[in-house]
């Protein structure tokens, strides 16, 4: 590691004015994340600023019938929250799915969103990567992609977002709510994450500076069906090759409205809006989830180790869209 110097934030406010003060420090909580990049200087702050005191390990009801979660709830305490468990199971599916749980009782709501990719070309500083250094190329485009992304790569990058929870967080249309200099801001969570581009090295819409303080999710009264299902290479926390998040609301077995979100596809969650509005008015059955799934990959792009990924997610999207209209029994 380099050196770096190390304060404790005293307050929301403390932590941004340090934040925008040096441009090269970051913040730290869990550092789940963070401290593996730094071993292996990927990261290379001039600063820690430790906000893991800070007033944000509340989860509370929201006047709409929501939840408000802090930034620095454990994966754990949410996974476990019963509110969470009764009202949005597929975010708690979801956690359970991404990690050990010594990793979940540490690792925070607002770090496990700004988590980064894990392209074993980025984490290799052998090998040149525009999201370490912009402008150097990006080896997985013609190298082994098995992988990498099958939707809204660039030239420039072909990584995927390795977080489960944030699948699940854009499916229920969550918001990330964050205190910067200009004060307090609401994103909505399907446009947090940014696809590559030219800019491959900006995974957020975050501006310097500013916090991530919670995340609040809505009322969705069909959330209870939601599932989500994890297709990777083994079953011991790793990372998704395909993932679902789905969520069905039937009525006289007609879909009334469908929510789903893929992970290990894109370089954020990839929500097929055309899919969604596809299902709805459509009679809830295996041949409608189909065209749904067929609807949903259409526009797909594989690379040349990772076509094996659209016809993964096609058969992710079916299963769990039966699995959701079931009423989301996973058993």
């Amino acid at each position: 590691m380099n050196k770096f110097s190390y304060i404790r934030a005293t307050s929301v406010n403390d932590a941004v004015q340090r934040a925008m003060a040096d441009q090269q420090a970051l913040f730290i909580a869990g550092g789940t994340n963070l401290v593996d990049r730094m071993k292996v200087f990927l990261d290379q702050p001039s600063q820690l600023i430790d906000i893991s005191r800070l007033q944000m390990r509340r989860i509370q009801d929201t006047t709409a019938g929501g939840l408000r979660i802090g930034a620095l709830v454990s994966n754990t305490a949410v996974a476990d929250h019963p509110t969470v468990r009764q009202n949005y199971p597929v975010l708690s599916r979801a956690i359970l799915s991404g990690a050990s749980q010594q990793i979940r009782n540490v690792a925070s709501v607002g770090g496990n969103l700004l988590q980064r990719t894990r392209c074993p070309y980025y984490y290799d500083t052998a090998f040149p990567c525009n999201k370490r250094q912009p402008g150097s190329g990006c080896p997985a485009v013609t190298g082994m992609n098995r992988m990498h992304a099958i939707f809204g790569a660039s030239d420039q990058c072909v990584a995927v977002h390795p977080s489960d929870m944030c699948v699940a967080l854009a499916a229920l249309d969550a918001v990330v709510e964050v205190e910067g200099t200009n004060g307090r801001r609401q994103i909505p969570f399907t446009e947090f994450h940014r696809l590559p581009g030219d800019t491959p090295q900006r995974d957020t819409t975050l501006e310097p500076g500013e916090l991530i303080t919670a995340v609040v999710l809505p009322p969705v009264p069909f959330a209870q069906s939601g599932v989500y299902l994890k297709l990777r290479d083994r079953a011991s926390y790793s990372f998704a090759l395909v993932s679902v998040a789905a969520m069905v609301n039937i009525a006289a077995d007609s879909i009334i409205e469908a929510r789903l979100a893929l992970g290990g596809v894109a370089h954020k969650p990839w929500r097929p809006q055309e899919a969604e509005t596809f299902l709805r008015g459509k009679p809830a059955n295996a041949e409608t989830f189909q065209e749904a799934a067929d609807m949903a990959l259409q526009a797909a792009q594989p690379l040349v180790d990772n076509g094996f990924k659209v016809e993964l997610a096609k058969r992710a999207i079916r299963r769990s869209l039966i699995l959701s209209a079931k009423g989301g029994n996973v058993a």
